[in-house]
């Protein structure tokens, strides 16, 4: 767990995101964000007399039985969005090459999309999972929740450090009930997804958001080093200057790449691959715009 100065540093930091924020919301979120995301439900609104070309289906029988002419119900469009942020706080997320953890970058995302759900009046809801689902914030509006969910993910100190993405996405399933926007912030490397994540991707509108950081691709020549699972304590010796053995990595990791990508395919969720080392604003605005080409 970062220790208290290093979070106060970020939490400065995610304050000054929030200008970031709002630029995120003029170019990739302003419109696109209305037409892609908003707009889902609906709710009643009133009673009038049915006219030629009315949905019958909207017909009420008792209003109709009461005036003896036909009567339908007419809905409005609901505006409200309810933006779940469930995030992946397991141990493999502490882990960062250069200046940034992976930790540290689902906070700047949390604090990102946190602030563009408030400048378009939306309520944001927090999850935080590992081995098990373990603090769930349910949606609200306003600064001061934004504020506390970014502080949450960068304190999270889970008492199993392994990672179990399909109990999050049971517990979504199970636990928020009206259809809603599910930001699924992960590094994925628990790559048997299965099921729940299919049925997630049902239930509520998913994209996920995959961590990386420049290390987990490839490895440089830099002889023996220990590397320590963070989830597990497992440790191995790799002798990096094996030319064999580097590329034997890289080939492990591109296949656990293409795999998590072709299971997100299956399940028709859109998901975008973001850097510890790299802006990530322009991948996410890329994400969004074609999120919006893919729902019209």
């Amino acid at each position: 767990m970062p220790d208290p100065a290093t979070v106060e540093e970020t939490m400065k930091r995610v304050r000054h995101l929030e200008i970031r924020a709002k630029r995120l919301v003029q170019e990739a979120f302003a419109g696109e964000y209305h037409s892609s995301f908003k707009g889902r439900g609906l709710d009643f609104s009133e009673f009038r007399e049915y006219q030629h070309g009315d949905e019958v289906r909207f017909l009420d029988w008792n209003v109709t039985a009461r005036m003896n002419v036909p009567y339908i119900r007419t809905f409005r469009e609901e505006r409200e969005l309810s933006v779940i942020l469930a995030v992946d706080v397991s141990g493999s997320t502490l882990f960062g090459s250069h200046h940034l953890s992976k930790r540290e970058l689902a906070a700047e995302l949390t604090a990102i999309l946190g602030f563009s759900a408030r400048e378009n009046g939306d309520k944001t809801g927090l999850l935080l999972f590992a081995n098990e689902p373990f603090l769930f914030l349910p949606p609200a509006k306003g600064t001061k929740q934004i504020l506390r969910s970014v502080r949450e993910v960068l304190t999270a100190d889970p008492v199993q450090a392994q990672t179990n993405l399909p109990a999050a996405c049971n517990f979504l399933v199970r636990s928020v009930r009206r259809r809603s926007l599910v930001f699924l912030i992960s590094d994925f490397l628990d790559t048997d997804l299965g099921k729940p994540l299919a049925t997630l991707g049902r239930r509520h509108e998913t994209i996920a958001l995959h961590l990386t950081d420049p290390l987990e691709k490839d490895l440089p020549d830099v002889g023996k080093v220990i590397f320590r699972d963070r989830e597990t304590g497992h440790r191995t010796i790799v002798n990096t200057s094996n030319s064999n053995a580097r590329m034997a990595y890289r080939k492990l990791s591109r296949r656990y790449r293409e795999g998590m990508q072709r299971q997100f395919k299956r399940f028709g969720i859109d998901h975008a691959s973001l850097s510890t080392t790299t802006d990530y604003l322009p991948t996410l605005h890329h994400l969004l715009k074609r999120h919006v080409s893919s729902n019209h």
